[in-house]
């Protein structure tokens, strides 16, 4: 199983770079404590592990608290922990279905199948470009720069000469849209005015989601289905280690890629990152209703805190990759001899090292996507979503890389987005193999849970296009199961504390230091999980619901 090629992934791509685009700079402390809260139970998953031996689904299983027992191929007994894992897993596979939609979409943007992809995509450059000219006329206003606003107006004159006639209506009811959104938040809240404007908003809005429609290729689902198909027969034939070795290689160069367009953006006036406005991110203050971009940044960054980094599923999948191929099983079974003491110490200092020095690596990243979302799409009021996502997302290289831009992007995306799908396909199918074991859906026995394994290595690929193709928000499948793994973080910060206090050997018992971090982790996943399903579950449902119609 593949580990490595997930640590930056959709989570750092997507999510966090639509939080930083809707919420400005405001919550980069909210996504600098998510990356970091989460070592705490991931080390304390890998020291259950090298216990007992066991899986995190097994040791999950185990936590206190009402259950159910019955028998289907064979007997079983399930806790609430594990009924809500089943959800959770649920919406996982649907991000699955975003994050392969969004290599699609790569791969779209890049080799177009159809003449109408190979219009849509200049149809989307030009209105992307416009839409950054018109930032850079007002940057260049901001500052007094006469002469670089004549010249981008002049740029932005001869962008619209070159709309077709489905552009310029396109352009023309974007701006009005714009104009009607200011005049909305400046009316008074239940007047006349107020419904006349909402009304007039929705018109606007439906017009301009039936010009994207008429003009939607479907070249990016050919290619999810050809990645799916791909994907599938790979994990089939099980050649993992290529796939291991070329993923890891190919995300650590375009985090490199990113990590240095962030800082080759200060030498730009108009798009530098402020000392100001970096010591905003970090003064643990919320999204002013004035600045805030998008339905709630806030709900957009508290779903992000629960993928970036190590999220949950890896939080869960983590013991698995001990067993097979890490720390438990250089450990050995557990016994009583000082000689398995000594092992289990040594590799669980090795194990707190790899963590901390992972999450020091993701963390950077996922700091450097936040505050291009904010310095970029942010400043130009564009949110990465549908069948723009990528297109939307590329424009956060074009201030450093110029034209250069799309192929690099492109290169990063189907690096990070595939390298995800094809290692998280992966884990599913393990984890899930193991879940359905537990739940009494699959029967007892190595041979038969690696048939499982095998089916689902299968079954999974194919499944995530369905999803994308009757679905095709990738954004909102990623942001969704970000939600759902944000709520399951304080039920595995309380399976942690049980592990901790109830299924650990004292040869390998932490210091009273860990145990105070520990607590104060689950305390902070519990405000951030709990605020979000009792607040804002309601809030991304009706946005889900919304983008049926």
């Amino acid at each position: 199983m593949i580990v490595a090629g997930s640590i930056v992934g959709s989570g750092e791509l997507i999510a966090t770079t639509k939080a930083g685009a809707e919420a400005g700079f405001w919550l980069l402390w909210l996504i600098l404590i998510g990356c970091v809260i989460k070592v705490f139970v991931q080390v304390e998953f890998g020291r259950y592990t090298i216990y007992s031996g066991q899986t995190a689904l097994y040791g999950m299983n185990e936590v206190p608290g009402p259950a159910i027992s019955y028998r289907f191929v064979t007997p079983a007994r399930v806790n609430w922990l594990m009924i809500y894992w089943f959800v959770m897993t649920a919406a996982s596979i649907a991000q699955l279905g975003g994050i392969v939609g969004g290599v699609g979409q790569a791969m779209q943007m890049g080799l177009p199948l159809t003449e109408k992809g190979r219009y849509y995509n200049e149809f989307g450059d030009l209105q992307t470009r416009i839409r950054v000219t018109e930032t850079l006329i007002t940057r260049a206003a901001d500052r007094d720069d006469r002469q670089e606003e004549a010249n981008q107006k002049e740029t932005l004159l001869q962008l619209q000469g070159r709309l077709d006639e489905q552009g310029a209506r396109y352009l023309s009811l974007r701006r009005a849209i714009q104009a009607t959104g200011k005049e909305l938040a400046a009316a008074q809240p239940e007047s006349a005015e107020a419904a006349t404007l909402t009304g007039e908003l929705a018109q606007l809005k439906g017009d301009l989601k039936a010009i994207q429609t008429d003009i939607e290729p479907i070249d990016d689902e050919i290619w999810a289905t050809i990645l799916g198909v791909v994907t599938a027969i790979l994990l089939l034939i099980g050649h993992y280690r290529f796939i291991e070795t070329i993923s890891t290689v190919l995300v650590a160069s375009f985090t490199l890629v990113t990590v240095g367009n962030l800082l080759a953006l200060q030498l730009n006036p108009d798009w530098a990152v402020t000392p100001q406005e970096f010591l905003r991110g970090l003064s643990f203050r919320f999204t002013p209703t004035t600045e805030a971009i998008g339905v709630s940044p806030l709900m957009t960054a508290l779903a992000t805190f629960g993928i970036i980094g190590v999220g949950a599923t890896e939080l869960i999948a983590y013991p698995y990759w001990c067993l097979e191929k890490g720390y438990a099983r250089f450990t050995g079974p557990r016994d009583d001899t000082p000689e398995w003491g000594h092992r289990a110490a040594g590799w669980m200092k090795v194990m707190r090292c790899d963590a901390w020095c992972s999450m020091i690596v993701y963390t950077f990243a996922t700091l450097a996507f936040y505050l291009l979302g904010a310095a970029i799409l942010g400043r130009i009021r564009l949110i990465p979503e549908s069948s723009e996502m990528i297109r939307s997302l590329s424009v956060m290289y074009e201030p450093v890389f110029g034209t250069y831009a799309p192929p690099v992007f492109l290169f990063g995306a189907f690096a990070v987005l595939y390298s995800t799908f094809f290692v998280a396909n992966a884990c599913h199918a393990r984890v899930n193999a193991d879940g359905l074991q537990i739940f009494g859906l699959l029967g007892q026995g190595e041979a038969t849970y690696r048939g499982g394994v095998r089916f689902l290595c299968g079954f999974f690929p194919l499944l995530c296009v369905v999803i994308y193709i009757v679905y095709p928000h990738p954004t909102i499948l990623v942001i969704f199961s970000g939600m759902m793994q944000a709520i399951m973080l304080p039920m595995l910060s309380a399976a942690a504390l049980y592990f901790r206090y109830f299924r650990c050997d004292k040869r390998i018992a932490p210091g009273a230091a860990w145990d105070i971090c520990l607590w104060l982790s689950a305390l902070g996943m519990l405000v951030a999980g709990g605020y979000l399903a009792y607040a804002k579950t309601p809030e991304l449902i009706k946005s889900v619901i919304g983008l049926w119609s």
